[in-house]
């Protein structure tokens, strides 16, 4: 049986020691935030996630949600009660709005708090967390009558709220999309189609759902530019608030699925549902967007936080499976065999998931920041600034964190041998989670596309040239600080690495595209080494001016250098693969694969 122990400590290290979140006080939300209260949020979330979502997992993969012939959803035993003690306790509103019902406190803070969710239990997270992505998409479009009528609910978890973008011809490519939506005498549409993949689209934790559905108005432009979005609650609502009729919108089918038993990820059926343009007709995208980032932050985290809970139940079965003999010579003459944690190989993978999660979670908490700043600051330009840098780094952390947290399950299940492949140790299941994340809310070869097609050259590369001052500016303030030399030499030719494959786009990818294509994925990798190597000098300084006496302390900074010694040194062979071109992988004719 897996179990977890949530990374409090290393969390409030992130926070006080390496960001300094009191630097942030002229934020709204942030002075609520005390140093005291934070701790106390964390501690708490991290007893939650231990001591009631944990123990769901591994039975709930097995149990699984079943459909009735009616199209109604059950999840599996244990998930309502925990839904309601989730929502009683005001997780889901943590960071919303004070005036819609939220409590206000800093988005960073719900960032880690998903963190711990997902990895106790990933599919009970996502009933909450799809809730938060269609909240932002109406906070943002939505009329002042929509948020009055949808966002204290969903706030509250009263309501649950979806995504329904995709169709079975129309993945990516959404200007395919085919559900139709047809104006109604009294201001509504009638909704029309079938959506696939829809996470939580039925289930039996909340009293109503409310899914956000593209579709196309009759005689709207063909491709994106006709997209509209819609909100379509599963059960209509009265004018003084109450529920009325069941909407004509129904479950057809739960999919079978890898991994993520425990969510019903839905074939959703609209059949002439009434439906209420949110925003502009037409405009559809721009609200999209909004879910859609969201959300990529959020899978980011599923990234991580898989890595996580399969790093710590494969470190606690390293140091007690006894096999073979150190190298060295018997590390425990006394036992009969000595625990496999004295292996070279069982440490490389070990400290190759230790080393990730540590720099992952602090670029998470950085980007988190970022979105505070840019959503909340009153100074402009502050704003502006941190809005650049996050549109830049979404695709990163969506890409490398579930890129690396599938292959961190990977070799964490390879610790354990044979017993890994059993499905009673849980680590399998950890496996077959975190395979979704690299696909969902934007395959990762779409994310790289997105970085290397759009975010780099955005506003004439300013998100870029800002990274790359920072990056500098750092390096150079630290470069004479003996006790980081390491992190700080490491860092600068990773930076530099970078600034080489990002000139040899804008000289080679203009004139032919097919480069940027074939480098993009390995662009993404190198700018999110490039990020995970300025975690770790940002985490190895804080390290060492608090003091490195500590155990924890020791532990922090060796497992940086084995990240500086054998992760880093990949972004040489990213940057070779990027300036290597296009040209033998076009060159293959079709027929011929």
């Amino acid at each position: 049986m897996p179990t977890y122990k949530a990374p409090v400590d290393e969390a409030l290290f992130l926070l006080n020691d390496v960001f300094h979140v009191e630097k942030f006080q002229h934020l709204p939300g942030f002075a609520d935030a005390t140093p005291d209260l934070v701790e106390a949020i964390l501690t708490e979330a991290g007893k939650f996630c231990e001591e009631v979502l944990a123990p769901l997992n591994l039975a709930g993969d097995r149990a699984g949600c079943t459909r009735s012939e009616d199209g109604t959803v059950e999840t599996p035993p244990g998930f309502k009660q925990a839904y309601r003690t989730f929502v009683s306790g005001g997780w889901n509103g943590l960071a919303a709005d004070p005036d819609l019902g939220g409590q206000g406190l800093p988005y960073t803070l719900a960032a880690i708090v998903n963190e711990f969710a997902s990895s106790a239990n990933m599919a009970f997270a996502m009933y909450p967390g799809l809730s938060q992505g269609a909240l932002a998409a109406l906070v943002v479009h939505g009329s002042e009558e929509q948020k009055k009528t949808y966002a204290p609910k969903l706030i509250s978890g009263e309501w649950s709220g979806t995504m329904n973008l995709t169709e079975s011809h129309a993945g990516t490519d959404l200007g395919l999309l085919k559900t139709k939506a047809v104006p109604q005498p009294d201001g509504s549409y009638a909704i029309t189609g079938e959506k696939i993949f829809i996470s939580a689209g039925e289930h039996d934790l909340a009293e109503n759902i409310i899914h956000l559905v593209l579709a196309r108005i009759e005689g709207a432009p063909a491709g994106v530019r006709g997209i509209s979005l819609f909100v379509v609650p599963k059960i209509l609502i009265e004018p003084d608030g109450t529920l009325g009729a069941r909407n004509k919108v129904s479950c057809g089918a739960i999919e079978r699925k890898m991994g993520i038993h425990a969510n019903a990820t839905c074939v959703m059926n609209y059949d002439g549902a009434k439906g209420w343009l949110v925003g502009e007709p037409h405009r559809g995208l721009a609200a999209m967007f909004v879910m859609m980032n969201e959300a990529r932050l959020g899978v980011a985290i599923q990234g991580l936080a898989q890595s996580e809970v399969a790093y710590q139940n494969a470190a606690a079965y390293a140091k007690e499976r006894l096999q073979g003999r150190a190298l060295s010579g018997p590390a425990s003459p006394e036992k009969p065999a000595d625990p496999i944690i004295v292996h070279p190989d069982v440490r490389r993978n070990l400290l190759e998931i230790r080393a990730f999660d540590s720099a992952a979670r602090a670029f998470v908490v950085w980007a988190a920041l970022q979105s505070d700043i840019a959503h909340r600051s009153p100074d402009k330009a502050e704003a502006e600034a941190a809005a650049d840098l996050l549109g830049l780094l979404t695709p990163v952390l969506k890409g490398v964190l579930t890129d690396r947290g599938f292959e961190n399950t990977v070799k964490a299940q390879q610790v354990f041998g044979g017993h890994g492949y059993i499905e009673e140790w849980g680590m399998e299941q950890f496996v077959r989670d975190a395979r979704i994340a690299m696909i969902y809310e934007g395959a990762n070869g779409i994310q790289a596309l997105d970085l290397v097609g759009r975010k780099l050259a955005k506003d004439g590369g300013r998100a870029i040239m800002a990274l790359f001052a920072e990056l500098k500016s750092y390096v150079a303030a630290h470069e004479a600080d003996a006790d980081i030399t390491p992190y700080i030499a490491g860092l600068k030719q990773a930076t530099s690495h970078l600034e080489q494959a990002t000139m040899w786009f804008m000289q080679n990818a203009m004139a032919k595209p097919d480069n940027a294509g074939a480098g993009s994925y390995d662009y993404m990798h190198l700018l999110g080494l490039v990020a995970l190597a300025y975690m770790w000098a940002r985490m190895a300084e804080a390290t060492v001016a608090r003091g490195t006496g500590e155990p924890a302390a020791k532990a922090r900074l060796l497992t940086g250098r084995f990240f500086l010694d054998h992760v880093l040194p990949e972004t040489g062979l990213r940057l070779a693969r990027i300036t290597a071109g296009a040209d033998t992988m076009m060159a293959l004719p079709a027929e011929l694969f």
